[in-house]
């Protein structure tokens, strides 16, 4: 039977996962490593310290410039008292206050190092493979340790530029993974590339997907599917009702207990039924067996057979 039904047009791509955020973390300062409070696979906190550099020599130094402050501050104080007595210049006011504000900037500075020998976390997420032991010297060049987030991740996959106009941030894309068998996971796009990618002609998009359990991983491999439009009165047919013949399709017709070859022009495919875009009517009962005996004009006696769709 040509029933009339929702038919959902898919785009079909492949890809694979991506973390949202994905860093190797480096030190801001150089120095001896003396302490790593993050082990290989934790989860992490935005603002947890992770590695601690040697701050024995920083701390000496923020301890001078901190006498080297007090002293220019005193200093500016009594060129201040000398000034309202008229026993001092301008001139020396002026270089008072400039060395006192530089004794604070020094310090600041230093005060800024200092800190930066707590290596922190940049946002949450989880750790990956650590590259340097305690006792490494580190400089700002030196990785420590790789850093992604995991929830949510995100989706990546290339689409033929044929469908470009059909592409927009907000659409449902559903996909599996290979590597978690018996699954679907849902996103929403949240990227669509400007740019057509070459030689391949492709437009890379990404759909942002929940993962609070963490069992999406970067890199893994995913097939997806895209809607790109929903038709809500559209034609289906069992899937077993087309003949195909020489790159054209036919269906067998029953017509007053007789059969008729209709020519028909295929939409979207789905488990078990077709999309007819044109060559049938809704209520139009169609032959899904036998076909390879029928002929124009030859008489049915056909059985009912309703198949509900999924």
């Amino acid at each position: 039977m040509v029933v009339r039904d929702t038919v959902v047009d898919a785009i079909m791509a492949t890809g694979q996962i991506e973390a949202i955020e994905s860093i190797k973390l480096h030190p801001a300062v150089e120095g001896r490593l003396v302490q790593i409070l993050v082990q290989e696979g934790a989860a992490v906190t935005e603002g947890e310290i992770l590695f601690k550099v040697d701050d024995a020599e920083l701390n000496a130094e923020v301890a001078q410039a901190e006498a080297d402050r007090d002293l220019a501050a005193q200093a500016l104080k009594r060129t201040q008292e000398l000034m309202a007595k008229n026993a001092s210049s301008a001139a020396d006011l002026e270089r008072a206050q400039a060395t006192a504000k530089s004794s604070e900037a020094r310090l600041e500075l230093l005060k800024v190092r200092l800190d930066h020998t707590s290596v922190r976390a940049p946002f949450a997420g989880v750790a990956g493979q650590r590259f340097v032991s305690v006792g490494d010297y580190v400089s700002t060049a030196t990785p420590l340790i790789s850093l992604q987030t995991y929830d949510p991740q995100r989706a990546a996959f290339a689409v033929p530029e044929r469908y470009a106009q059909h592409l927009k941030p907000g659409q449902r894309v559903t996909f599996s993974v290979a590597a978690i068998p018996g699954r679907t996971f849902t996103g929403r796009v949240d990227f669509v590339d400007p740019v057509v990618q070459l030689p391949a002609r492709t437009i890379l998009v990404k759909a942002v997907v929940p993962n609070p359990g963490r069992v999406l991983q970067a890199g893994m491999f995913v097939e997806a599917s895209l809607q790109a439009e929903v038709r809500p009165n559209a034609l289906v047919v069992p899937e077993d009702a087309i003949v195909p013949l020489t790159g054209a399709n036919f269906v067998w017709v029953v017509d007053s207990g007789k059969a008729s070859r209709h020519d028909v022009k295929l939409g979207v495919r789905t488990a078990g039924f077709v999309e007819i875009d044109s060559g049938l009517s809704a209520g139009q009962q169609v032959v899904v067996g036998g076909q390879e005996r029928l002929f124009p004009g030859a008489p049915v006696a056909p059985t009912v057979v309703q198949r509900p769709r999924q």
